[in-house]
């Protein structure tokens, strides 16, 4: 499985839509675990992101898309020099 994070907020956007859907609305229980499996996720993106950070580089999971063809610099630790 090779999700990235938009995959994430294309499916978190889809819950909340299904849970305004008045004609068919989705069981709070499931959009609960849906919220919880994505907090989880983004909790590990977040640990990446500080990765990425001290060691100065680009991602390495593919999960957080690698900007650099887009001509963004890399992610940079607070104070770390290019």
């Amino acid at each position: 499985m090779k999700n990235k994070i938009e995959d994430l907020r294309n499916h978190l956007f889809a819950a909340l839509e299904s849970l305004a859907d008045k004609e068919e609305p989705m069981e709070i229980a499931r959009a609960k675990a849906i919220s919880d499996v994505a907090q989880t996720i983004i909790n590990s993106a977040k640990v990446e992101v500080d990765y990425i950070k001290q060691m100065g580089g680009r991602p390495v999971s593919g999960f957080i898309p690698d900007e650099s063809s887009a001509g963004t610099p890399p992610l940079r630790a607070i104070g770390s020099k290019p």
